[in-house]
């Protein structure tokens, strides 16, 4: 499963494996580049659910990627400039669409967390934006 040692410590065929880690929060926003007159340019608010997705080779050591505690420590500081928030006034989230949110929380993630694939945000039970940046290998 985990691909067989080498002499040189190195790992041949090494178990790739992704790892979620779901956070949630609850915030306000209206979207201000929306046409006259949709619902979503007034003031109204989601129990938003933020999925945080790493993946890579699992350490034949430790037998994991990463620790999930150490995605939480990571990302539990921004989950909580989000929640209870109104997002139009946070700084880079002026037109706060599940798209900037994406990238925005993408943004502050990737140089602590380096596995990091990729980001989704449910802003609804039946709506979702995932971003994953590309040519990130």
């Amino acid at each position: 499963m985990g691909g067989v040692r080498l002499t040189d410590g190195r790992q041949e065929n090494p178990q790739i494996v992704r790892l979620a880690r779901t956070f949630s929060f609850e915030a306000a926003h209206l979207l201000p580049r929306v046409p006259e007159g949709h619902k979503c340019a007034r003031l109204h608010g989601h129990s938003f659910q933020v999925e945080i997705v790493c993946e890579g080779p699992v350490d034949p050591d430790t037998g994991w990627l990463i620790d999930f505690a150490d995605i939480k420590a990571v990302t539990k500081p921004i989950i909580e400039m989000l929640d209870h928030r109104y997002l139009n006034e946070i700084e880079g989230l002026e037109n706060p669409t599940s798209e900037v949110l994406c990238k925005w929380i993408w943004n502050r993630l990737k140089p602590a967390l380096p596995t990091l694939r990729t980001i989704i945000i449910m802003e609804t039970c039946t709506s979702r934006c995932e971003y994953t940046e590309r040519g990130v290998e």
